[in-house]
């Protein structure tokens, strides 16, 4: 089964996406920042990072630059869930820059997120 970790600084955000990946046939794990996202790669190896950008302390693109420079976890896909209203040009810049796998504005369907994630990891 594959493994994501939700990151996210609102809690309901991330219960209700943990559910419907759950409900897809996803493990999911969740984070509420940066740090936290950041032990738990370490640990448990996900296989996709789902990564709010706005959240107190480290944002998450300061959490993916994170990822990307530590040997153990640099090779874990990142995608960008985010509210924030971003220039989309600007934004795949920036993810791109980061060596990130992609972004999603939410609100985003269930469906246009699990083919997404499809596409980068595969089916569940």
């Amino acid at each position: 089964m594959k493994k994501v970790l939700i990151v996210d600084d609102e809690e309901e955000i991330g219960e209700l996406l943990k559910k419907k990946l759950e409900q897809n046939k996803y493990e999911a794990i969740t984070a509420s920042g940066g740090q936290e996202a950041l032990d738990i790669c370490k640990t448990n190896k996900p296989d996709l990072v789902l990564l709010d950008i706005a959240m107190p302390g480290m944002d998450g693109y300061e959490t993916c630059e994170k990822l990307k420079q530590d040997k153990a976890t640099r090779d874990i896909p990142v995608l960008f869930l985010t509210a924030k209203d971003l220039n989309p040009q600007a934004a795949i810049e920036r993810y791109q820059s980061l060596g990130a796998s992609g972004y999603l504005s939410k609100p985003s369907t269930i469906k246009e997120l699990l083919d997404k994630i499809e596409e980068i990891i595969g089916r569940a």
